[in-house]
């Protein structure tokens, strides 16, 4: 896969991998902007409450009264200095309400004076549950906000309660600082999610290129041939990626190994396959002498059948025929041995419409009881391949339907030109072939008697079961295709070669090799 955006689609390793790694990043950044904004609050409200101290030990003076008689938090909080917000309670020792007030800041005319203003009944029964310890707690004073707040006892020298004072200090600056605090840390945590994804991306797409070099690798060989003939695995792993030191070279070795065995897998299937064609190729050729003989005693008899009894002369026409019958089917096999092993075409410019007229006027005399019909463009289409050959795959085509359809199927032969291809089609109307065989017909000895009936005359014709074997083969010799669709009442065989102006295939051409 290349390392571009695909590298990154749903399901690959790199997503997955970026996605991890920003989520583990996301996840450090919230934890690191939680833990510095729990202990910059610590810090803000430690510093608060070292002020809280100061104004309390302002309001409390030395000694057990609270300042001299009269005189209320409104005259202590104007002292210079007291921060502006601070408020004082004073409650009576019967816990009676004595004053409370609130340092204000007023400006006008670019002057700022202050003031003190009394607090709500709200606020004031809120301060009232604060204990009197010296404890610093956070009160929600309602109207006023978050203050930080401390009350003590005042006793006279006979340590009677006097007095119970609650002082306190907002913490409304601290908490904007807080706010701007998480703001930051937000806009912090965002940028480095991104420099997470973007330095990830870089990174597993560096990481992963090994790895997508031997998938490539593994591409490479998948897209090889490798059911039949001779494959040479030249392919393999780069050595800077079969480094068993790393987990994707330990990949490629194993994969650089799993090449050699399927190379040296391929090699000895191929040296057997030649075997066997050279085992046909020699016993077709062996088989033909003793087949001629066969054959011409046979016909020697005809003279003398009247004269032998009936058994006798019936043995001897179906010694014959069997005789013939296995001579087209050593003939087949010996042609299919030759195309294996390289085919040895005549090749050159061929008028397929010609082809395709006299093989189907072959036909129509080989097969009377049916309904023959051509349909051929006005112009010639001219083929590349072997005149004899091509004419031979028209021939088996139309052997096969005539062979395998019952009297009166309508059989029909085209030739058109298809963009650089030519395309050959025949056609029937007859039974069709049964569906579980049609991706295996033009296997050797396939047979579908099934539901495509024979005619009489090919029991004892010609018919071996290699037909379109042979017509797959030589197709494959001129680089065509040919392919097949059935159903009931209709079946066409679809044949495709390169046109003789067309830039194809080099085949072995007369001019080049000196090809008979």
């Amino acid at each position: 896969m290349p390392a571009g955006a695909g590298a990154f689609g749903p399901g690959t390793l790199a997503r997955r991998l970026v996605v991890r790694v920003t989520a583990m990043v996301a996840l450090a950044a919230v934890l690191l902007s939680a833990a510095t904004f729990l202990a910059t609050r610590q810090l803000l409200v430690r510093e608060v409450g070292r002020q809280l101290d100061t104004v309390t030990g302002r309001v409390r003076f030395p000694g057990s009264g609270y300042g001299d008689p009269g005189r209320g938090p409104d005259t202590t909080l104007l002292r210079p200095g007291q921060p502006v917000g601070t408020l004082a309670v004073i409650f009576n020792g019967d816990g009676s309400l004595k004053d409370s007030g609130r340092l204000v800041e007023s400006r006008a005319n670019n002057s700022s004076s202050f003031n003190v203003e009394r607090l709500p009944a709200s606020a004031i029964d809120r301060l009232d549950d604060v204990k009197a310890n010296g404890a610093e707690e956070t009160a929600a004073l309602p109207g006023l906000g978050q203050y930080l707040v401390s009350g003590f006892e005042v006793r006279d020298t006979n340590g009677t309660l006097v007095q119970s004072i609650v002082v306190g200090l907002p913490l409304e600056e601290v908490n904007h600082q807080l706010i701007q605090l998480v703001g930051l840390e937000a806009v912090l945590a965002a940028l480095a999610v991104m420099a997470a994804v973007a330095g990830s991306r870089t990174v597993v797409r560096r990481s992963l290129r090994p790895l997508n070099r031997v998938a490539a690798t593994a591409q490479q060989v998948s897209q090889l041939p490798l059911d039949r003939g001779e494959v040479a695995l030249a392919v393999r792993v780069p050595p800077e990626d079969a480094d068993p030191t790393s987990e994707v070279g330990r990949v490629g070795q194993a994969f650089n190994h799993m090449l050699n065995n399927v190379e040296d897998a391929l090699a000895a299937r191929q040296a057997s396959e030649t075997k066997v064609r050279q085992f046909v190729a020699d016993a077709s050729h062996e088989l033909r002498n003793p087949l001629a003989a066969i054959r011409g005693y046979a016909e020697l008899t005809r003279r003398e059948r009247s004269s032998m009894s009936e058994n006798a002369a019936f043995a001897m026409s179906r010694v014959e025929a069997e005789a013939e019958r296995m001579s087209y089917l050593v003939e087949d096999l010996l042609l299919l041995a030759r195309l294996d092993s390289g085919p040895n075409l005549d090749v050159a410019p061929v008028d397929l419409s010609e082809v395709v007229i006299n093989a189907l006027s072959d036909a129509r005399a080989a097969g009377p009881d049916h309904v023959w019909q051509l349909d051929l463009p006005p112009e010639p289409v001219v083929a590349l391949g072997d005149r004899y050959r091509l004419h031979q795959v028209v021939a088996n085509l139309l052997a096969n339907a005539r062979t395998h359809t019952p009297p009166g199927t309508r059989v029909s032969a085209s030739v058109a030109v298809a963009g650089t291809d030519t395309v050959v089609t025949v056609t029937d109307s007859g039974p069709g072939i049964p569906e579980d065989i049609q991706n295996r017909v033009f296997e050797r000895f396939t047979r579908a008697e099934v539901s495509r009936v024979r005619t009489p005359g090919a029991q004892t014709g010609r018919s071996t079961g290699l037909g379109l074997a042979i017509v797959a083969a030589v197709v494959e010799a001129h680089h065509g295709s040919v392919a097949v669709s059935s159903r009931p009442g209709h079946t066409a065989f679809v044949v495709t070669l390169p046109l003789a102006t067309a830039t194809g295939p080099t085949l072995n051409r007369p001019s080049t090799a000196g090809v008979a």
